[in-house]
């Protein structure tokens, strides 16, 4: 297998030799394995000193270091599976009762609180498909091995792994296989292993991962077998390139300080353009080959689906914790909490809250047996989440900057304006919060709230959260084949029959009622 760095060389010295999950220190040193990344018509030789992601590396790390803090080791990890005697993060290991994804939920939400909510694509989201390769291994038919393999490597070493499974946006009025010059498809294949080439949409933070699941989504089908394939590839392959767009970290540090933009300073998820240009995939890093049955079926099939949505809406919940303390501490710094239609937007939000955390609960406490003894979390609650989402998060940013308004404007250019005393003093009178906040403290909080939702980081957090899985329409419409596929839809139009039966253009049909008045 082509890696991106030596499972052991990277161990701290005087750390066992069981293989265990990176440390923060050496999470940040395999990200220097000559991957080829390019900002600003440049290559960055390391991802982890340009200032266009160092910070959100370092964001990344502080999530690695935190499997090792005593304080939050019994929450995030559990011990291995895979008879390596070391431990993990628990959303890398299958869960097999309630009680596991229980702490999985759990395990997610500690990582997502340390960067409240703002990064999506932790190692931990990739990990809702690994955890299941295990248990799930058959499903992958002849490279059922290889999916046993990865899920012991990316358990013991907690891998960060990513996705790119969308084609660009290129002749969508075209069949897929009309389109092979951009869209990733096998160019050659050998005793040792396949070559693709082609490129996905739209990479999210892979500058940042160890490796990337490369597969194509459900919604693109295609009869031309070259395209039917799953691999995972290292980031420093030969042949990937990734073309990033503008760093919004970069950017911020530039032209602020943190106080200015607090979030999109450290929690940039970089996304790019992926390039793979004649890349080489040894047998044992592919998945699926030239089956595009399996490759339609992967979502619900691999179990993928249930995980992600897990993952998902719980980060979601944190950061919807987030947004609600935001919002009430912006209210009341203004005075706007006093409000009527303010404190009912504010429990609107609080609301929603509510929801996805108990959407989160009902796929733990309500899972489904699997494969193997393995559990999967609801699917009923998943789907819900995958639904809704993308209408609660531009509802929740509508709700503040009806309530905010000016306030989120009504601001200095920066924190340096709190170094000359001819402005200060000015600041200290006209832009004195409400409550006994001082003028520091409301300039903090709004534009923290700016940052998160005015900013070009927080526009690509709206743009983010509205297409996170995938079209709203096409996840509605999957809902429906689901449930007309299963017995769901019958059930229910059964129940309208039952009551439909109840009565009959002459009245009751049944003796439990009294007939209307007036009627002999």
């Amino acid at each position: 297998m082509s890696k991106c760095f030596d499972a052991n060389a990277t161990l701290e010295e005087g750390r066992t030799a069981t293989v265990l999950p990176f440390t923060g220190a050496e999470y940040l040193a395999s990200l220097r394995d000559g991957r080829n990344v390019y900002i600003d018509g440049q290559r960055v030789d390391d991802v982890t000193a340009h200032p266009a992601m160092r910070n959100a590396a370092r964001s990344i790390a502080r999530l690695y270091d935190a499997l090792h803090d005593a304080k939050r080791r019994e929450v995030l990890t559990t011990p291995t599976d895979t008879g390596n005697g070391g431990f993990t993060h628990r959303n890398f290991k299958g869960a097999k009762s309630v009680e596991d994804l229980l702490g999985q939920q759990q395990a997610i939400a500690e990582w997502a609180r340390l960067t409240y909510g703002w990064m999506g694509r932790t190692a931990d989201y990739k990990a809702a498909l690994t955890n299941t390769l295990g248990a799930n291994a058959e499903w992958y038919g002849p490279y059922a091995d290889n999916a046993r393999a990865w899920y012991k490597k990316t358990q013991e070493r907690t891998l960060f792994l990513n996705h790119a499974i969308v084609n660009p946006p290129i002749d969508r009025h075209r069949p897929a296989e009309e389109v092979k010059d951009v869209f990733v498809h096998i160019t050659k294949e050998t005793d040792a292993g396949i070559h693709v080439s082609g490129a996905k949409v739209v990479a999210t933070s892979s500058a940042l991962t160890h490796y990337n699941l490369l597969a194509q989504s459900s919604a693109t089908v295609t009869e031309d077998p070259s395209m039917s394939v799953t691999f995972i590839a290292p980031m420093n392959a030969p042949g990937i390139k990734m073309i990033c767009r503008t760093s919004y970290e970069e950017t911020a540090n530039r032209v602020g300080t943190p106080f200015d933009y607090p979030l999109s300073s450290r929690f940039d998820e970089n996304d790019a353009i992926l390039v793979l240009d004649n890349v080489f995939v040894p047998w044992e890093d592919v998945l699926v080959l030239r089956d595009a049955k399996r490759i339609l079926s992967f979502p619900i099939g691999s179990g993928f689906m249930q995980g992600y949505c897990f993952q998902g809406c719980t980060r979601f919940a944190v950061k919807l914790d987030f947004l609600a303390g935001l919002l009430a501490k912006a209210l009341r710094c203004t005075g706007g909490d006093a409000f009527r239609g303010n404190q009912a937007a504010l429990g609107e939000v609080i609301g929603l809250r509510h929801m996805f955390w108990s959407l989160s609960s009902a796929m733990a406490r309500n899972p489904q047996q699997w494969h193997n003894g393995a559990m999967l979390p609801n699917l009923e609650a998943a789907l819900t989440y995958r639904a809704f989402m993308s209408d609660a998060y531009p509802r929740v940013i509508e709700l503040v900057r009806r309530c905010v308004a000016s306030g989120l404007i009504y601001l200095p250019s920066s924190a340096r304006d709190f170094a000359n005393p001819e402005i200060n003093r000015y600041l200290a009178q006209y832009v004195r919060g409400s409550n006994g906040i001082d003028h520091i403290e409301r300039i903090k909080i709004m534009k923290l709230m700016w940052d998160a939702t005015g900013s070009e980081f927080g526009g690509r957090h709206a743009l983010y959260e509205l297409n996170y899985a995938g079209s709203p329409e096409d996840v509605r419409l999957q809902i429906l084949k689901g449930a007309e596929r299963g017995p769901l839809l019958r059930e229910m139009e059964a129940l309208v029959e039952t009551c439909m039966g109840d009565y009959d253009e002459h009245g009751w049909t049944a003796d439990t009622w009294l007939p209307p008045v007036g009627c002999g």
